[in-house]
């Protein structure tokens, strides 16, 4: 620790906040992505304080697949809360499930399959915030 410079605390102004804005998934409405998954956006510049990206729960039924697609601006985050999946990315196709947490970068052609018995539940993190013009669908 000796010949450690301590740089001093920057006071932190919290004057510009808003008030908490907490979104329950049972009361943000159902829509429909442009690759055929079924989304409740929870947070994004739509419905939140939230500019520069996207909180969304997915679900797609047993036996569905989202359509091959990518998007030229935004990066992707999935999350699997519930069911078994095939995840694939530039052709790389993997077994997913609950706990697995995915990386979709910009331009990755990528789909989801549901090989389970249940809804594939999963929450879908985008950044910038999904949009339907960011979305290229490959077939």
């Amino acid at each position: 620790m000796a010949n450690q410079t301590l740089l001093p605390r920057k006071s932190l102004d919290f004057s510009h906040t808003m008030s908490m804005d907490v979104h329950n998934i049972a009361a943000v409405s159902v829509f429909q992505t442009k690759d055929g998954s079924e989304i409740r956006e929870l947070l994004a510049h739509r419905n939140s304080c939230i500019q520069n990206q996207s909180l969304a729960e997915a679900t797609l039924p047993p036996g569905a697949v989202t359509t091959r697609h990518y998007h030229p601006l935004a990066e992707e985050i999935y999350y699997i809360l519930r069911g078994e999946a095939l995840m694939e990315i530039s052709g790389e196709t993997r077994v997913v499930g609950p706990g697995d947490a995915i990386a979709i970068p910009p331009t990755a052609p990528h789909q989801i399959r549901n090989t389970g018995s249940v809804p594939l539940k999963f929450l879908c993190c985008c950044a910038p915030g999904y949009e339907h013009e960011d979305t290229v669908l490959l077939e």
